[in-house]
């Protein structure tokens, strides 16, 4: 049992505890020339194919007594090492998988595009060497940081985290405002890019206070050699009033300023929504009908988080003082998709071409948004965590899931999953799953019977001899809310069956 544990729970645990390291003294540290900090990446980023093709045939690690990746490990500072030597071991008792030829290059919007993966209007894509950066590691494309007429004056701090217990970044929240550069540099940066990398996507995102400047801006950044146009009509939290989400929510203000951005550009336009409303596809179909190709979902959702409870102030603290700001990362990935799906969904919109954002870190988040039908997804949340890099996992996670799914190109999941989701009246409501505990691998912690007592629907009580569930099938509605809080995957749904007439 312990054996068995230890492969499907504490790898994983181990993994976690890695600080990510730019430079990872570990790898350094290896006398064998291990890739160790990107194999404990690929594990972190559901890579787990990739992490287990990217060690040696013969592990020296068995005979390797000294463990210098261990000793040089940074986290012995704070408590204790991670467990490198446990890792590479488990790893290397998983099959390697064999990778067959896949094409990441997909069409979106009239372009073609080497893979799916964007850097999103922000920071993270904000000036000429970040941006070169990303392209020259592996990134398609860009949605460059919102352009304006203005510079905006900025606030320090910007940026807050959401944590939960042992995690420290749940979700974000951010004031910032579109690019703190000029419209001139950031001219110069679209030219300078476009002229270094010309097989690379620019995306200009652009934002203005009214008709006459969203038909100049278009002009400018078609002028610079953008690819697409992006209309920002959803930051949350804009010093000036009736810009970003405040368009956004207006269709009337949506149709001119797509209509005046038509004006200015012959190039593909996305109309960028907010989330800060109940129906999206309103406002995407004023886009659509006002001359956009597509539509970008979704930006960040308004939100307050992190209140003192003695000072009361909330963060980011500038001064203590606060302002609503823009909640982004994977907590908000299921209300992303949720929007993605309603707008494939509906009639009027669902061939349109959609870039899919909010709460992508790894390659299999990414395929969610694909599946509902996106054809291209943008990230910055989990780069401003992680970095740039994540990009390698990205690709290759989605390369081993495609080859082993027998899919021999990324458009071929495009929608997929569309037709599997379906109104609740819908959904089949005579038959049951009950769930199947495995008595092996339970450790009796209890944790089932607790969110079922007091949770649920007192469906489970404590054998005293061995301490593990025992089903009280008369109670069980089948809801499997225990499989969900069980800490190491011992609950599973059984094979459904007609409920009890």
């Amino acid at each position: 049992m312990s054996s068995l544990l230890y492969k499907e729970i504490s790898t994983k645990e181990d993994a976690a505890a890695c600080l990510l390291c730019h430079d990872a003294p570990c790898t350094k540290a290896c006398p064998h020339e291990i890739k160790v900090d990107t194999i404990i990446r690929s594990l972190r980023f559901e890579n787990k194919a990739g992490a287990v093709n990217k060690l040696p045939h013969l592990l020296p690690c068995e005979n390797c007594d000294a463990k210098p990746c261990e000793k040089s490990c940074l986290k012995s500072n704070i408590n204790q090492a991670v467990p490198i030597d446990r890792i590479m071991k488990a790893m290397s008792a998983e099959q390697k998988i064999k990778e067959s030829e896949v094409d990441l290059s997909i069409e979106f919007c009239g372009i073609k595009c080497e893979n799916p993966f964007f850097l999103s209007s922000s920071v993270v894509g904000s000036n000429y060497e970040m941006v070169a950066k990303a392209f020259d590691m592996g990134w398609a494309g860009v949605t460059f940081k919102t352009i304006g007429t203005f510079v905006p004056e900025e606030v320090s701090p910007r940026f807050a985290a959401l944590s939960k217990e042992s995690l420290p970044f749940v979700g974000f929240k951010n004031i910032e405002q579109i690019s703190e550069h000029t419209l001139e540099e950031n001219i110069n940066f679209l030219k300078q890019l476009k002229k270094d990398y010309p097989g690379k996507i620019i995306i200009a995102s652009i934002m203005g206070q009214n008709e006459e400047e969203w038909m100049k801006l278009a002009e400018l950044m078609t002028e610079a050699g953008a690819d697409i146009i992006e209309c920002n009509f959803s930051c949350p939290h804009m010093s000036i009033d009736g810009v970003g989400s405040d368009v956004g929510q207006n269709p009337d203000l949506v149709t001119a300023y797509t209509k005046a951005t038509r004006k200015g550009t012959r190039l593909p336009i996305l109309a960028k929504m907010t989330p800060n409303t109940g129906n999206m596809e309103v406002q995407a179909k004023a886009a659509m009908n006002a001359g956009a190709t597509g539509i970008a979902a979704i930006n960040t959702i308004k939100s307050i988080m992190n209140v003192n409870l003695k000072t009361f102030e909330s963060e980011p603290n500038v001064k203590g003082k606060t302002s609503v700001g823009g909640y982004s990362g994977k907590a908000i990935k299921p209300i992303a998709l949720r929007f993605i799906h309603d707008m494939k969904k509906c009639e009027d919109l669902k061939d349109i071409p959609i870039s899919g954002m909010g709460g992508i870190e790894t390659w299999k988040d990414a395929a969610e948004f694909m599946v509902l039908g996106c054809e291209n997804v943008q990230v910055t949340t989990s780069i401003m965590q992680y970095g740039y890099r994540i990009i390698d996992d990205l690709i290759e996670g989605m390369k081993f899931y495609l080859s082993t799914e027998g899919y021999r190109s990324i458009s071929e999941i495009v929608g997929k999953a569309l037709d599997n989701i379906l109104p609740a009246d819908k959904l089949e409501r005579d038959s049951i799953c009950y769930p199947k505990f495995d008595r092996e691998k339970c450790v009796g912690c209890g944790r089932c019977f607790l969110s079922c007592y007091d949770g649920g629907h007192q469906a489970i009580k404590v054998d005293e001899s061995s301490k593990k569930p025992v089903l009280q099938a008369k109670n069980c509605v089948g809801c499997l809310l225990c499989s969900l809080v069980c800490p190491i995957d011992a609950i599973s749904p059984r094979k459904r069956v007609k409920k009890a007439q």
